[in-house]
């Protein structure tokens, strides 16, 4: 069996071709500037690349444009796109819709619904995922949803201060995102150290990012809550924001509702603290250069990751394993050497030769006197999703 997993944005969209028989990647690309007179094209396979340039006036045109390619003889991922059993998308949040769902009329509804609590993630998953559903229609489309594997958090972590109607009615509680990665890492630590009743504070530090506490497999909590602008404040999203500051900034900016909320949602975060870039490369060259907002906001942001790991590990009574993943998480060292800095009073010892030394692949960075073991583990959303297509296809 073969699944396409996709990762659409406003105007890009980018896959995986996976043979699930094996589990292999035969092939990856991606296609930008969707929508342009010229889209860049690149595909991938068996270590042999091209680029040229398309036309796709939209993501449905990407798709086949894709598909196309994938079955040119001298590629040789697929001999037709018939052998493509669905498509995969890591969809991210729909109102009263979780888990992994076939793509059709309600569950699109069900995300629209929620587009002003999800402005960067649902409109394009939605756009996309109407266009192709009408154009490619012998394709199963299906929705893994990233709070799918936040659903075993207990009530008394998922449960705001607010009227209970609140939550009742409009679904207004603590969702967790980033679920495929938080579930690869759930399932791979227990494949390493080969126990299912692992304690796991999962660090997934990225562009986007959240911390996941895990006990024997299950999200117990989770640092993003009802949508994805809140928990660490990210590269462009403000995190964790009191909303009553929201009326004042109103009356002293000038600014609408709306435009507030697109500065929060886009021009905050590492981005909005540094003033210089939304990349935390950038905002570390800067630091070091001494520039002082482009400290703080390393500082805030390791002071952020901080504040959840102690919470997280009081959760969970102590942890078996620390893991950091994502692009920041998997590259960056001195974020988590900070984020480890003075944690010898819980057991938590980071080695810093083996830490300076991490270069790619699954590496084990903790002292031989720590208690608890901690990992650089590079996560792969796109395996979970390919996984959770298959068996909802197959079933």
């Amino acid at each position: 069996m073969y699944v396409l997993v996709a990762n659409i944005g406003s105007t890009s969209f980018k896959y995986s071709l996976f043979d699930m028989n094996n589990e292999k990647v035969l092939a990856k690309g991606r296609i930008e500037r969707i929508g342009e007179a010229l889209s860049p094209c690149v595909v991938e396979v068996n270590g042999v690349k091209r680029e040229t340039n398309v036309t796709a006036p939209d993501h449905a045109v990407a798709v086949r444009q894709c598909l196309t390619q994938l079955t040119e003889p001298e590629l040789g991922a697929i001999k037709s796109d018939s052998e493509i059993a669905a498509i995969g998308f890591k969809a991210v949040h729909a109102a009263g819709i979780s888990g992994v769902r076939r793509v059709n009329t309600e569950l699109l509804d069900a995300m629209e619904e929620i587009n002003d609590m999800m402005p960067a993630h649902n409109p394009p998953y939605v756009r996309a995922m109407r266009i192709l559903a009408e154009k490619l229609p012998d394709i199963p489309l299906v929705a893994a949803f990233e709070t799918g594997f936040h659903q075993t958090i207990p009530n008394r972590n998922r449960y705001y201060g607010i009227p209970f109607e609140w939550a009742e009615q409009y679904n207004i509680i603590r969702y967790g995102f980033h679920g495929a990665s938080h579930r690869y890492i759930a399932v791979r630590t227990a494949e390493i150290l080969k126990r299912n009743d692992l304690k796991v504070i999962s660090m997934h530090l990225g562009g986007s990012s959240s911390l996941c506490a895990i006990n024997a497999g299950k999200s117990v909590a989770a640092s993003m809550g009802a949508s994805a602008q809140t928990g660490l404040f990210h590269n462009n999203r403000v995190g964790d924001f009191d909303p009553f500051v929201i009326p004042y900034l109103l009356r002293k900016t000038g600014k609408t509702h709306g435009e507030v909320l697109n500065i929060l949602a886009t021009k905050s975060g590492l981005l909005g603290l540094s003033g210089v870039s939304g990349d935390l490369r950038d905002v570390t060259d800067a630091a070091e250069k001494g520039h002082k907002q482009a400290q703080l906001a390393v500082d805030v942001l390791v002071g952020d990751i901080r504040k959840y790991l102690g919470a997280y590990l009081v959760e969970l009574g102590g942890a078996d394993l620390l893991v950091f993943t994502g692009g920041i998480g998997e590259h960056n060292k001195m974020i988590r050497k900070n984020v480890c800095s003075g944690l010898d009073v819980f057991g938590i010892i980071l080695d810093p030769q083996k830490n300076v030394a991490v270069t790619e692949g699954e590496t084990a960075i903790h002292a031989t006197e720590s208690k608890t073991q901690i990992w650089v583990i590079p996560t792969n959303e796109e395996l979970i999703v390919a996984r959770q297509t298959k068996e909802l296809i197959s079933s």
